[in-house]
């Protein structure tokens, strides 16, 4: 199997919502054309902070589709695979790559919750599902408190080891253990690609050594981020932490508590910045709007990032 390099600075896109909270496909159009005008090494689409696994089997297909349409090839759409049970996962990845996906990206399942999960199950299920999808497979490590999955070293080795992996998404929200992390797999005979997830430290990340980001903050000066990372791996890394000192305030805000929110936060600041209308920055319940004094904290954070 052969599939894209995947690096550089991947945003997980957002999904603009009609107020019956349907697709906003024009909205949804304008948003990735938005994004294609920046330096984005690929898109993540029907991820968690896209609301993938609040969508239907229709629905996903639909912003696939959509976003294919626009982008033409240029760089890769990683889908997201959310689902109760392996037959199902193995579905949601083939019509991702029948409606136009370039990879996908597994989202952890709740039967891998639990310290003592034998490394038999979540290997089993990667792998039907990328024998299933022939496409490159995204494994996804995220924060236990998030409904992730933080794998022991050994899991962790066999799943990168499987023949569709080519990449991981690693978002634990701790240094440690994406330090750790990190360590492992550059130590396997395998190499794979190194994308952190991790919206609050990318600083952090990029100095120890990754291939790029793939974010949900990547919506947000997305071609600073970009700078970040090349300004990381030329070693001139006061310049880096300029960049970095001034969008961590809103990073802050947008994936703080209640990070159930972050969804909601980051409609309302890309309208806050002109990006998306006013009237498609619903999000599908059970999720709830952000109150007044909410998007005041959105507002003042964006101004800081000087994006206001």
């Amino acid at each position: 199997m052969s599939g894209p390099y995947l690096a550089g600075i991947i945003p997980a896109t957002l999904l603009p919502m009609n107020a019956d909270y349907s697709i906003a496909e024009e909205a949804l159009e304008d948003y990735i054309q938005w994004l294609m005008k920046q330096r984005v090494g690929g898109l993540a689409v029907n991820v968690e902070v896209g609301e993938g696994p609040l969508l239907s089997r229709e629905e996903r297909i639909r912003v696939i589709k959509i976003v294919a349409s626009v982008v033409m090839g240029r760089v890769p759409i990683i889908a997201g695979v959310a689902a109760n049970y392996t037959g199902d996962a193995m579905a949601q990845a083939v019509d991702a790559r029948e409606a136009g996906a370039s990879a996908i990206m597994i989202h952890p399942n709740y039967f891998f919750v639990g310290d003592d999960l034998p490394v038999e199950i979540p290997v089993t299920y990667y792998k039907a599902i990328g024998e299933a999808a022939k496409l490159p497979v995204v494994l996804f490590q995220l924060n236990r408190g998030l409904g992730g999955v933080e794998y022991s070293k050994g899991t962790l080795a066999e799943l990168a080891s499987l023949e569709s992996v080519y990449a991981i998404k690693e978002a634990s929200f701790d240094a440690k253990k994406f330090h750790e992390t990190v360590q492992l797999l550059r130590g396997l005979p395998k190499k794979i690609s190194i994308l952190t997830g991790n919206d609050t430290f990318l600083l952090e990340s990029f100095l120890l050594g990754v291939e790029g980001a793939l974010i949900g903050f990547g919506s947000f000066e997305t071609n600073k981020i970009a700078e970040m990372f090349d300004l990381v791996n030329n070693r001139r890394y006061d310049e880096a932490k300029e960049i970095a000192d001034r969008l961590q305030p809103l990073a802050n805000v947008l994936w703080g508590a209640p990070t159930r929110n972050r969804r909601a936060r980051c409609k309302e600041a890309l309208a806050m910045m002109g990006v998306l209308s006013p009237r498609v920055v619903n999000v599908r319940p059970p999720q709830m709007p952000l109150d007044q004094e909410e998007k005041q904290r959105v507002k003042n954070a964006l101004k800081k990032a000087h994006l206001l």
